[in-house]
């Protein structure tokens, strides 16, 4: 069903009035993407409605604080406020909260990997020194250990034989890249599909870069064309008045993957329908009419070069339309990647659950 639900607000006794504030200032700066002088007003307009505020704490108060903990900070030549750095790791993080709120942080998020040799990290195993080995993986405490063991306390001698090595294990890292539909679908008929796709990106962004910080994660957008943007523009992305040109985005994100060193590649697509233009001859080529078969072919083209190069696709569609449903088969069987139907509140835990998966096969390498 389309629409909200309203319940009475009720505050958290647990909260203190900046803490709960704070929790409804990140929301609506997100669905203001950015403006800060619009989500004030609605803050504005809650309190005036549900009196969110106290007499001994009002929105001026509100906002000095923010300003203090340096969440806000002055834009002079625009004469406005505007968000800083803080304020966006603190919108990655409670989207994390939120959309990955069972994943508990272990470790330090490497990943090691069955290949033995000359790797990353030290493991406990032990084996013999073999010529050429690398001096500093030597088991010094060990191997004179040994040495005493094989030749006696008072006759030391330390030789090939008594070394011993210390393994190591290569570390898997993976290279992803996640593309966002910014069409005009993301909104169309009253129904904010944007809003759930941006927090489920602040998410992965936060949680790759804080449990697999070896790993990289590039973030594409896509309407007409596709573009890059960095993981502070997350909060901030605006559905336009856009066709969508899923071919532009994948041949974006091949060439950001291609570039990178690593083996371990993958694609993440967030989309809510089906591709409706591509570039042809320098123009746009755009039909939002059924399924174009221009467009879907060149589509399909591009998810077959993935596959040969080894590079899985998942896709995350927010539609079931039988049409649309047949495309995203297709598309995944020529892929080979993996496809998602799901509502939107469905995307974090789906988006987890893949990215492990991913992890764990590379480990197999």
């Amino acid at each position: 069903m389309l629409g909200w639900q309203y319940r009475k607000y009720s505050p958290d006794p647990q909260k203190s009035k900046f803490e709960e504030l704070f929790s409804i200032f990140q929301e609506l700066l997100i669905y203001s993407a950015g403006e800060v002088a619009n989500a004030i007003q609605w803050l504005m307009e809650m309190d005036r409605d549900y009196e969110i505020t106290s007499d001994n704490y009002g929105i001026r108060d509100f906002l000095d604080e923010l300003a203090q903990k340096g969440y806000l900070s002055s834009d002079i030549d625009q004469n406005s406020l505007i968000p800083t750095a803080k304020m966006n790791v603190s919108l990655r993080k409670k989207a994390l909260k939120e959309v990955f709120g069972t994943i508990q942080k272990s470790g330090h998020g490497n990943h090691n990997s069955r290949i033995e040799g000359k790797g990353d990290e030290y493991t406990s195993d032990l084996r013999p020194y073999n010529f050429g080995d690398n001096v500093e993986q030597i088991a010094f405490l060990e191997s004179l250990k040994n040495a005493q063991i094989n030749h006696g306390i008072d006759n030391f001698d330390l030789g090939y034989d008594d070394l011993e090595i210390r393994e190591t294990y290569h570390q898997s890292n993976m290279s992803s890249v996640l593309l966002i539909d910014i069409s005009h679908s993301m909104i169309l008929y009253g129904e904010d599909r944007i809003t759930p796709a941006k927090k489920v990106a602040m998410a992965l962004s936060e949680y790759i870069s804080s449990h697999f910080p070896k790993d990289s994660l590039d973030i594409v957008v896509f309407g007409d064309e596709a573009w890059k943007i960095e993981k502070d523009e997350l909060p901030y992305l605006e559905v336009g008045p856009y066709h969508t040109n899923t071919l532009a985005a994948l041949e974006l994100a091949l060439d950001i993957l291609q570039k990178k060193k690593n083996t371990n590649k993958q694609v993440f697509m967030i989309t809510d329908g089906k591709p409706t233009c591509i570039k042809r001859g320098g123009k746009l080529y755009k039909n939002s009419f059924g399924l174009d078969r221009i467009i879907i072919n060149r589509t399909l083209n591009q998810a077959s070069k993935y596959r040969r190069l080894g590079i899985p696709i998942t896709t995350f569609m927010i539609a079931k339309d039988p049409y649309l449903v047949q495309f995203v088969e297709t598309f995944t069987e020529i892929n080979g990647g993996r496809a998602f139907y799901s509502d939107l509140y469905g995307l974090g835990d789906f988006i987890f659950k893949d990215y492990k998966r991913a992890k764990k096969k590379s480990q197999r390498k």
